[in-house]
């Protein structure tokens, strides 16, 4: 079996250049793939297209790369906790195409699955469906999509093996896996990097087919995107 293993994240982004358009997994925070993004700061790549749900936040995730002013467009759903996404936004400097939660996954998966386009009823009648073709099913109206075209997929999973088999930790397991073999070079950075015949069959999420490198990241953060809890009451016990 092929030994898919890379020794860094410096190796396993080689041939990554400005201009490339980029698929990052991760929701909110959760599971991004925080070592890939660091060293794209390093790189300096600039021009990019990056299709995330989210954008991150000002100061980590791909906000660090919206610092920089390395992202040209921004293919995602949902972008409200990153204030320099918006400043940008708003003055021009940033190309932005927000689209459905559901369509954008699925989007993902087409081109993972190697289907070139589907039809969604996600948008019809809205601006999400302008200047798309439009046929009717059934009575109901539905929007013609395509799959997305990306150069690398940038994906973060709790275990791997050296085939590139993934397993992925609780919400992680959402935008990750559809985005591995989404691209022409997927990589995928683990937590937990571990020999071959290692990882049960009946656990895997993700195939080593889908994968052709894999490191194991280092110096994880895991920040929480936005911490809710309830307001402490104190209450006085009367004797």
């Amino acid at each position: 079996m092929i030994n898919k293993t890379v020794s860094s994240v410096e190796e396993a982004l080689k041939g990554l250049s400005s201009g490339n358009t980029l698929m990052l997994g991760g929701f909110g925070l959760c599971g991004i793939p925080e070592n890939a993004i660091a060293r794209l700061v390093q790189l300096g790549v600039t021009n990019l297209t990056c299709i995330s749900n989210n954008a991150g936040v000002d100061d980590f995730g791909l906000g660090l790369l919206l610092q920089k002013k390395q992202i040209k467009k921004m293919i995602s759903s949902y972008v409200g906790e990153n204030d320099e996404f918006e400043r940008q936004m708003l003055s021009g400097e940033l190309e932005v195409d927000l689209i459905p939660q559901g369509t954008l996954a699925e989007r993902c998966r087409a081109a993972q699955a190697g289907i070139p386009a589907f039809y969604t009823p996600a948008g019809y009648g809205t601006e999400v469906a302008e200047g798309k073709e439009i046929r009717e099913f059934d009575g109901k109206m539905y929007v013609l999509e395509h799959a997305f075209m990306a150069d690398f997929s940038l994906v973060k999973a709790w275990k791997g093996d050296a085939a590139g088999n993934l397993i992925f930790k609780g919400t992680a397991r959402n935008f990750n896996p559809i985005m591995c073999g989404a691209a022409k070079i997927t990589v995928a950075e683990v937590e937990e990097l571990l020999p071959l015949g290692t990882l049960d069959p009946n656990q895997i999420h993700v195939p080593g087919i889908f994968v052709q490198r894999i490191f194991q990241g280092t110096n994880y953060e895991k920040r929480i995107e936005q911490r809710t809890v309830r307001e402490r009451r104190l209450e006085i016990l009367m004797n």
